[in-house]
């Protein structure tokens, strides 16, 4: 089964909403937070200059990159109609935000007309990282600035031990919802494929013991089993209630790795 995440709206609007509400979850997560700033902190915003991130979803890291380029303007691009329709009804959109449908591999704009291009758990869900990462290179300034900052779901585990149910959610997520989990360890080269130059990259770690953040391994790979067959309905809600539980008697334990590679073109 390809990622659902390839092409939202052709699961509905209920999924439309849930993927929405699942990414402005973990955006809220202090974790998710501090690993945001740390990037958009790196990066520098000229006056008047256009800022853009491909796969925009829910829109929760363009605004937070809205506040940080002030005096520019910020352009959440997705090719999700509905998702960007789930953005632009946000209450704390900034007036500097715009939002656009369009795809990462063939963006509306000039050459060298971007200074800076924001990619946050994109191109793990793509069949071909480097047409993205050749198009984003294709808008940036000289000396602007890619931030690719994506999860490693070939090692995020929400299990606390061997044949953990909850676990195999986690597994069961990163096979079913994710296109290359093993993408983070390739991103350095195909950043190179595609002309840009590396000047920094690192893993953060997001850990997730509190709150619905880890729900989306449950959650959405619950339903997914369900809908295959595979478990019935009680199973899945089941697991729902035990990862409240954990929450509850304080054993939830969520190990997401991120990576952050920025990169200029020079």
């Amino acid at each position: 089964m390809s990622d659902p995440f390839q092409d939202v709206d052709a699961r509905g609007a209920e999924f439309i909403k849930t993927v929405g509400d699942a990414l402005e979850t973990r955006a809220a997560e202090p974790a998710m937070q501090e690993i945001v700033d740390s990037y958009l902190a790196e990066l520098t915003y000229p006056d008047g200059g256009l800022h853009i991130e491909i796969g925009a979803g829910s829109g929760a890291i363009a605004r937070k990159l809205a506040t940080y380029a002030h005096n520019g303007q910020v352009l959440a691009s997705d090719m999700s109609p509905g998702l960007i329709a789930y953005a632009k009804a946000h209450k704390d959109n900034p007036e500097n935000l715009n939002f656009e449908v369009s795809e990462g591999r063939a963006l509306p704009h000039a050459d060298a007309s971007v200074e800076n291009v924001v990619m946050h758990t994109v191109l793990s869900h793509v069949p071909d990282p480097s047409v993205l990462l050749t198009e984003a290179a294709r808008v940036l300034k000289p000396g602007g600035a890619l931030v690719v900052c994506d999860a490693d779901f070939a090692k995020a585990s929400i299990g606390n031990a061997f044949a953990d149910p909850l676990g195999a959610c986690a597994q069961y997520f990163a096979e079913h919802f994710v296109t290359d989990k093993f993408l983070v360890g390739k991103l350095r080269d195909l950043i190179a494929q595609s002309g840009l130059e590396l000047a920094s990259f690192r893993v953060a770690i997001r850990i997730i013991t509190e709150g619905q953040g880890g729900m989306t391994f449950v959650g959405m790979g619950g339903k997914m089993m369900v809908e295959q067959g595979l478990i019935g309905k009680e199973l899945a809600d089941a697991l729902i209630a035990e990862y409240d539980r954990r929450i509850e008697n304080g054993s939830l334990y969520g190990f997401v790795p991120f990576a952050i590679a920025i990169a200029h073109r020079v």
